[in-house]
């Protein structure tokens, strides 16, 4: 089933960043190796200097480090979390990474509340709190022990960190701890594959959406562009195409295996994906070459149902909108800003607690009004502002001239992608894409 989706390349053309999340990405973090004493701790700020001479030679699981965080040289057991021994070793984190209004108050271990939320190969997690300090509850996060192979720490929390101190973009990391780290707690709840299809929150998302496309990449990403001076934010590699290459080559090595079932081969059917794959990817960059590439924006990647939660009260004088709240970056990237739009659309069809969450439903993609209301919401909330769209038919030079590069490339359909979403895009000046020359969709604000 094919889509007729209008989805934007509508970044934001002016950065916000402030002069000093430029400075403090060059901060990096740091990765080190060894043990450390339990109970003793470490600062880390933009003047502080290496503690890596604490570090005994002794070289265990990597431990991870991000400038302008505190650190507890301490070792959570997330097996023991009801013992009297772990209860006493949180408070020595928290008091040793000097969590806010948690300082202020002597805390027994007897009186920590530790709730345990979720537990995984990648984390367990754990609402705590006190009866000490009503107002203050904490969310603590313990890496899972193979959690290192799935997810880039290091990457993880240096865009935390980042987003939260700069942006207040997610939630703030107040310190971190050998295998893990505590953050801020949202009195919140998750939303649900019915909350995000709301007029309401739908529109709330994508102007949250468009907030987050404005961070600057070069904060975020350690790594330079890999085309700098291409302009337009384009020199930065697609983090679709750099992630499927990277896990490629391992997924035809599993798949290989005497063990896998031939059924479950043929049902992955990995070559076909790869075809079409690479068919796509020729085909977006043939229309860069010729149209100019769409501009990269950090892109969250994820925006599913169970990533987005729902503040329960607002602060007085607070838009609207950051009544939403957006968590779990671990695969953000600079990509397109369309390709984060039409992740999230392709999640409207997912209902991962229904009886059957490995199977995406078409029927419930979003409807046209639908993805209108979430592209005006998202241009509203663009740096600067751009033109909000109003019911137009799709162009059908554009229609026909995908149509026509997508079965001389054999590949699926590009309309979902950043064909129609430029041509949305560039509605504000006018100009159209595809050889009509925005005669049949010009703007009318």
């Amino acid at each position: 089933m094919s889509f007729n989706v209008t989805g934007p390349d509508i970044s934001p053309s002016v950065p916000i960043i402030p002069d000093v999340a430029r400075q403090s990405s060059s901060s990096s973090l740091r990765v080190v190796g060894g043990s450390l004493t339990p109970g003793s701790f470490s600062s880390r700020t933009s003047s502080s200097t290496s503690s890596s001479a604490s570090l005994s030679l002794a070289h265990q699981k990597p431990i991870v480090l991000e400038e302008g965080l505190r650190h507890a040289n301490v070792k959570l057991d997330a097996r023991q979390y009801r013992s009297a021994q772990f209860a006493q070793q949180l408070l020595d984190i928290i008091n040793a990474i000097k969590v806010p209004s948690w300082v202020n108050f002597t805390v027994n271990p007897e009186a920590l509340k530790i709730h345990k939320v979720s537990g995984s190969l990648t984390n367990a997690v754990y609402f705590v709190s006190s009866t000490c300090i009503p107002s203050r509850t904490l969310l603590l996060r313990i890496y899972g022990p193979s959690s290192g192979q799935l997810i880039s720490r290091p990457r993880e929390l240096h865009t935390l960190h980042v987003l939260s101190s700069t942006y207040s973009l997610g939630p703030r990391v107040y310190g971190t701890f050998d295998n893990g780290r505590v953050e801020q707690y949202f009195n919140s709840v998750t939303l649900t594959a019915a909350d995000i299809r709301l007029p309401k929150i739908s529109a709330h998302i994508g102007a949250r959406m468009a907030e987050l496309h404005c961070v600057d990449i070069a904060a975020v990403e350690h790594s330079p562009p890999s085309m700098p001076g291409a302009g337009s934010g384009s020199g930065w590699q697609i983090g679709a195409e750099k992630n499927v290459r990277s896990w490629l080559a391992p997924a035809r090595h599993v798949l290989a295996l005497p063990s896998i079932p031939e059924d479950i081969r043929a049902e992955l059917d990995l070559a076909v994906f790869e075809t079409r794959w690479e068919a796509y990817m020729r085909w977006l960059k043939d229309w860069e070459r010729k149209e100019g590439a769409s501009k990269r924006v950090f892109c969250h990647n994820d925006a599913q149902y169970g990533n987005l939660l729902k503040l329960t009260k607002l602060k007085e004088g607070t838009p609207e909108h950051h009544q939403i709240i957006v968590v779990d970056f671990e695969y953000a990237s600079p990509n397109p800003a369309a390709f984060d739009i039409a992740n999230h659309f392709h999640e409207w069809t997912a209902d991962y607690h229904g009886p059957t969450p490995h199977i995406l439903d078409n029927a419930r993609y979003p409807t046209r009004e639908q993805r209108r209301n979430f592209f005006n919401a998202y241009l509203e909330h663009c740096q600067p502002p751009l033109p909000v769209i109003v019911p137009y038919p799709i162009c059908s030079a554009v229609r026909r001239g995908a149509r026509a590069r997508a079965r001389a490339a054999r590949a699926p359909s590009p309309r979902v992608e950043p064909l129609v979403a430029r041509h949305v895009g560039r509605l504000g000046s006018g100009t159209g894409a595809g050889g009509c020359g925005g005669q049949c969709c010009r703007a009318r604000v």
